[in-house]
């Protein structure tokens, strides 16, 4: 069967944003005229995702509104339910960690006994590449002989200790994953491989979720449970962003603005105008 069901992680609570993220999720900060997450659902549906389950948490009831109908606007939905898509909600009863929010999409994957996308809400991937980087792990887990794909991407030392890493040896253009780690310090790993916010899991994975306790930062981690059915003899793979690809994870101010700079510069409608001012304001900036 094909994979068609993703799970949008959204229940985070932004703090490393506020004071914008007081009354707005995360998810919903505007990148030029759409929100984070519309970015995502437009990313997922172009790798083939007809189901999507949003995971959702506190004052997060704005992502269900922008992807309602909207009379007062005269709008229909955002995302026309004719093309065949369907959003669920669900909601995490508290913050736990992703491992745990993933825990509530374990049905999708027990329906069928197919894998499951999982796109995180609040990072998007830039892409100019076609498949993208979701539509690449699809096609590999629907290949046979894994339990799991994940987007990976190489960070710098310092960054090491803020993601999931994986280990592993290159074989015929994937990497076979000896271990996954969750935030090490970057003197317990040689691996500088990122996970990059997009993985397809197979039933197996939920499987581990449900009985993974709680680790790095007192919350489920994934990685815990993708390195526990590695140690039991199973296959994960992983895939890395290519050259024309770019996630922009919208955790910091910093990050929220680098995305938005980008691209609102490289909007086809208005980004020369602002190309131009913007090298206005550098010239005056160096007198």
């Amino acid at each position: 069967m094909p994979i068609t069901d993703a799970v949008i992680p959204v229940a985070g609570l932004g703090t490393r944003l506020l004071p914008a993220t007081r009354s707005q999720p995360k998810e919903m900060l505007p990148v030029v005229d759409r929100p984070v997450v519309q970015y995502v659902v437009e990313e997922v549906v172009a790798a083939g995702i007809s189901r999507v389950l949003f995971v959702t948490g506190r004052r997060k009831r704005a992502i269900e509104d922008h992807f309602d109908a909207d009379p007062e606007l005269g709008s229909d939905p955002l995302i026309d339910p004719r093309t065949g898509l369907q959003i669920l909600y669900t909601r995490q009863a508290s913050p736990a960690g992703l491992g745990d929010a993933l825990r509530y999409g374990g049905t999708l994957a027990g329906e069928h006994g197919d894998g499951v996308a999982v796109a995180l809400g609040d990072t998007i991937i830039e892409s100019r590449r076609s498949p993208g980087i979701l539509r690449r792990l699809i096609d590999a887990y629907d290949r046979g002989g894994v339990l799991a794909a994940v987007a990976v991407e190489p960070v710098g030392d310092a960054e090491v200790s803020r993601y999931g890493i994986v280990e592993g040896e290159e074989r015929d253009g994937v990497i076979v994953a000896s271990r996954v780690l969750e935030k090490p310090a970057s003197g317990e790993t040689r691996s500088r491989l990122a996970i990059a916010s997009r993985y397809v899991l197979g039933p197996a994975v939920f499987a581990a979720l449900r009985s993974t306790q709680a680790g790095v930062g007192g919350e489920v981690q994934v990685a815990d449970a993708l390195s526990a059915l590695i140690d039991q003899g199973e296959r994960v793979i992983a895939i890395p962003l290519d050259a024309g690809e770019r996630r922009h994870d919208i955790g910091t101010v910093h990050s929220y603005c680098s995305a938005f700079l980008r691209y609102a510069l490289s909007d086809p409608r208005f980004g020369a105008e602002l190309r131009a001012e913007a090298a206005e304001l550098l010239a005056a900036e160096r007198g």
